[in-house]
């Protein structure tokens, strides 16, 4: 500019915070298996996150799918903190973190809407909402695991 002034850059996405891990050569050349095995490992912590907060908070009182959608959220960020690093080894994209945050937008109503309807088809019994959860979650897991591998890790 002329007059003296600087201009501002135009806002962008933030990039996610980072996990204190060693960056490893990156990219999605990690074998399938091992990344079958990180995912499922990844996949473990975060739902122990998950099933515990939801636990936790439809247990307090909270209606069930308020507490399923903020334990969905502390579950999947969980998850996309440890994938990126450790599971697909892809270094920090505004373009990859944006199609996750679109990613995990549609696993959101996957997940939130077949965990509760089957909370409401099962038979009402000790066992109903676990299974609903262990239901609702594998669905959104295998949905993640096919999207994250085929299309966002790939992204540059």
């Amino acid at each position: 500019m002329t007059d003296g002034s600087r201009s501002t850059p135009a806002p962008h996405l933030p990039l996610p915070p980072e996990l204190p891990l060693v960056d490893e050569p990156g990219g999605t050349d990690v074998d399938l298996k091992t990344q079958i095995v990180r995912f499922a490992a990844t996949g473990g912590l975060s739902a122990i996150v998950d099933y515990g907060l939801y636990s936790a908070l439809f247990h307090l009182g909270l209606p069930l799918s308020a507490a399923k959608a903020i334990s969905f959220i502390a579950g999947t960020t969980t998850a996309y903190l440890i994938n990126r690093r450790w599971t697909f080894q892809a270094a920090p994209s505004r373009a990859r973190f944006a199609a996750v945050v679109a990613l995990y937008a549609l696993t959101f109503a996957v997940q939130v809407g077949i965990n509760h309807a089957m909370y409401h088809t099962l038979a009402d019994e000790w066992w109903r909402f676990p299974a609903a959860f262990v239901i609702a979650q594998g669905t959104a897991t295998v949905i993640n695991f096919i999207v994250q591998r085929a299309v966002i890790f790939k992204i540059n």
